[in-house]
């Protein structure tokens, strides 16, 4: 194809299901006019949905197996010690002739392209850099004129037990979303205007579906809480804006190529709870026979989800039920722990390192090192790290023994139920196949347990009831697809069925006039 103007509009945290019921229903008159004239695909992420770097995949144009990474959050097999860590990955567009403008495209490291100018990191759901701007005096000039953005308080809100605060939380995001309208056509169309590539990221919608999803979806457990009829507000007040800038920005900027994308779908959140504290617990069990996790009486009915207070903070609520271990040898070894790991970082990695203390699974660091199996930090999946000798510092399981204690985890967790329902709470369960454990990145696990379906507890018919505990996030990554749209481009429109999510990248190339750079996952989705 020959060279053109491309405008992406990345949709952060979008689900297709609930545009084409808005669609439907009349709410979304931009959008349905760009879906009549526009290629459409639906973007399958795979099993890279679930790492949470969707915008890594995008912004490098990598997949895991390229980029060599699995999850934000890394681990020490020398110190134990856990973080969540940004990109050092170059950007795709760092390698492309044409002239890149950029505004609040997460994981998208300016300083690894710099020929590529615009402003990242100012209300990103995930940033994955701290905040950066070229020229260096946009910065100034961009908060001078447009400020803070306004709802970073809500950007990781947990607003179920309040129908005042998800009422807060979605007029905020909206106001946000407006914001971010009027800033990005300022940047492309006054302040930068020379462009071949613009890529604008709109996050308000992760932030607006983790915390409000419960007011959209009639099966939640959070549905009948007096927040939903708020949150399902604060939700459509969000997609009504995402209309609204995808109308402006495609009027403003006519005469380029529109590509409007999301690369995953969402829905409920099956992760949190199970991942960040019910499976930390059980492996603890598993490993001393005994319990660590309190059940204060108040979150005693597993049918009935616990409540949090209108203002409590979740993780404060269940790590103060998680009391450090009195065993003399336990404490011992936690000092030894902090001491060995409490130096500080280094400056130049501060800004892309955040400590995870917050999650619950790490109360339970002290007693990693005397466990064959613990549950590492996760947003997502169940992720278990075998202690493995010759691999972590104080490994306690032999190499021939590897594949045996797998099968063990495997078989303790698949043999867990929700006790409200009696079902199976694991969905599938994932092991390294084809190469040696002993080459385990920092960003992976030995065993990533998919969880099936949103519970507050677990029963295991040996080790007992683990929990309930409240939810925490109503949203998460569960939607089936994500979604391009292919507009302006001299494409007959129409349906074009289902490709990778990792085919955004090369398409960009390519409506650009450009080949791919040599190493890009997917391929174009251009005929």
């Amino acid at each position: 194809m020959g060279k053109q103007r491309v405008l992406a509009i990345g949709l952060d945290g979008y689900e297709e299901s609930l545009e084409r019921r808005l669609i439907e229903a009349g709410e979304l008159p931009a959008l349905a006019r760009l879906r009549e004239h526009s290629v459409r695909y639906l973007l399958d992420h795979g099993p890279a949905q679930r790492t949470g770097l969707a915008w890594e995949h995008v912004s490098t144009g990598l997949s895991p197996e390229h980029a060599g990474r699995w999850a934000a959050l890394h681990f020490d097999p020398q110190t134990y010690d856990v973080w969540q860590e940004g990109t050092r990955l170059q950007p795709f567009a760092a390698r492309l002739k044409s002239r890149t403008v950029v505004f609040d495209a997460p994981y998208f490291d300016l300083a690894r392209a710099p020929q590529v100018r615009g402003l990242v990191g100012w209300g990103a759901h995930d940033p994955g850099v701290q905040t950066s701007a070229r020229p260096d005096t946009l910065r100034t000039e961009f908060e001078a004129r447009f400020g803070k953005y306004p709802a970073e308080r809500w950007i990781y809100g947990v607003v179920w037990p309040s129908a005042e605060r998800a009422r807060e939380m979605g007029d905020a995001l909206a106001r946000g979303l407006a914001r971010r309208a009027e800033a990005a056509r300022w940047l492309l169309g006054s302040r930068l205007p020379e462009w071949d590539l613009a890529l604008v990221v709109v996050s308000e919608p992760h932030s607006a579906v983790e915390g409000l999803w419960h007011g959209v979806d009639a099966t939640h457990p959070l549905h009948r809480m007096p927040s939903a009829g708020p949150a399902r507000e604060g939700l459509l007040a969000v997609y009504r804006g995402v209309d609204r800038l995808v109308g402006e920005l495609a009027d403003a900027f006519h005469d380029a190529a529109l590509v409007v994308f999301s690369t995953g779908g969402m829905g409920p959140n099956n992760s949190d709870t199970a991942s960040m504290a019910l499976l930390p617990e059980l492996l603890y069990r598993r490993a001393f026979g005994r319990p660590l996790l309190r059940r204060p009486d108040a979150w005693s009915d597993p049918a009935a989800p616990p409540l949090l207070g209108e203002r409590q903070d979740w993780s404060g609520a269940v790590r103060e039920n998680i009391p450090a271990d009195t065993s003399p040898f336990i404490n011992r070894l936690g000092r030894a722990a902090r001491r060995f790991t409490g130096r500080a970082e280094p400056a130049a990695d501060a800004h892309l390192r955040r400590p995870v203390n917050w999650i619950p699974a790490m109360s339970y660091r002290p007693h990693w090192r005397s466990m064959d199996a613990f549950a590492l930090p996760s947003y997502y999946d169940g992720r278990i790290r075998i202690n493995l000798s010759g691999r972590e510092s104080e490994g306690r399981v032999a190499a021939s023994e590897y594949e045996a204690r797998c099968d063990e985890l495997e078989t303790l967790v698949r043999a867990c139920r929700d006790p409200a329902t009696g079902e199976e709470v694991v969905s599938h369960v994932e092991r390294v196949e084809g190469r040696s454990p002993f080459t385990l990145g920092p960003t992976e696990s030995d065993v990533v347990i998919v969880w099936k379906g949103a519970f507050c507890a677990l029963e295991h018919p040996a080790l007992g009831r683990v929990g309930p505990i409240p939810f925490r996030r109503p949203g998460g990554h569960t939607g089936r697809f994500g979604l391009a749209y292919l507009s302006n481009a001299g494409l007959e429109p129409g349906d074009r069925g289902v490709r990778s999510s990792f085919d955004v990248a090369p398409t960009l190339c390519e409506l650009l006039g450009e080949r791919p750079p040599e190493g890009l996952s997917g391929a174009s989705l251009l005929p």
